[in-house]
């Protein structure tokens, strides 16, 4: 009786030994298996890697677009980023046709659109209204808060695909904005690369002056190599970005208090 009662223990002994050995083999594999897989997880992942910004940012390329717009002349038309290739853009992304800071701003850039063209620039305007309410919008008389005879082109970002790419479309539901386009202005040069981005929020508009001086300076830079210090405007004196050359700046400009 006694023998065999240790017999059964020294069988649930010896099973219970195999199935820890068994335990410790599939924990192995299961390492083994966990490791080959990040390094191939990681693997993959080098090799497929792209950087995609969070936000749009200046020295990146300017994000794609194409969609309808109403014309200075009040007809329906294409507008891409490729057709203004070799100059610089301007675009005035706003929130909403038939509001308030909205006509304010694209009139003034509509005033001075020579101002842009003898610089070798152009300025589009951009919504999440249709290209029926543009058409609206422009026709209505600027005494009725229309924008009226405008020399630039109102683009229809109907699906709100542009302003999102551009980082300014407002998603959050509860914001009274929700679905519109923050006040972004970019400015991107002949070669497609973004050079400033601005982000106002809906109540205060943005500075006409303020976009020509930075444009001119863009393109002095462009031309000289040489980089413009605050408040620089065209004819005034610039920095060589040089650790030894700067000083022919800040020795005449600069005085130590």
């Amino acid at each position: 009786m006694e023998i065999r009662y240790n017999f059964k223990l020294n069988k649930q002994f010896n099973n219970i030994r195999r199935s820890f050995e068994i335990y410790k083999m599939n924990k192995k594999v299961i390492l083994v298996l966990a490791v080959i897989l990040a390094v191939a997880l990681c693997e993959e992942s080098l090799a497929k890697y792209q950087f995609i910004p969070k936000v749009t940012q200046p020295r990146q390329k300017a994000p794609f677009f194409s969609a309808i717009a109403v014309q200075p002349n009040g007809k329906f038309e294409t507008v891409s980023l490729n057709q203004y290739a070799g100059k610089y853009l301007v675009i005035v992304f706003y929130p909403f046709d038939f509001t308030y800071v909205c006509p304010t701003e694209l009139v003034a850039f509509s005033d001075a659109i020579d101002q842009f063209k003898a610089i070798n620039a152009d300025v589009i305007a951009i919504s999440t209204d249709s290209h029926f309410t543009h058409l609206a919008w422009i026709k209505t008389p600027r005494t009725e808060g229309g924008v009226g005879n405008l020399k630039i082109p109102l683009l229809a970002d109907i699906s709100k695909k542009i302003s999102k790419a551009y980082g300014v479309l407002v998603e959050d539901e509860l914001d009274e904005l929700y679905g519109a386009a923050l006040r972004g202005l970019f400015i991107i040069d002949g070669k497609g690369t973004i050079r400033t981005v601005q982000i106002n929020d809906a109540p205060v508009g943005r500075s006409v002056e303020e976009t020509l001086r930075l444009i001119k300076a863009f393109q002095h830079t462009d031309t000289h190599g040489e980089v413009c210090p605050a408040n620089w405007q065209p004819g005034q004196k610039t920095i060589i970005p040089d650790q030894d050359q700067k000083i022919k700046y800040f020795s005449n400009e600069k005085k130590d208090l």
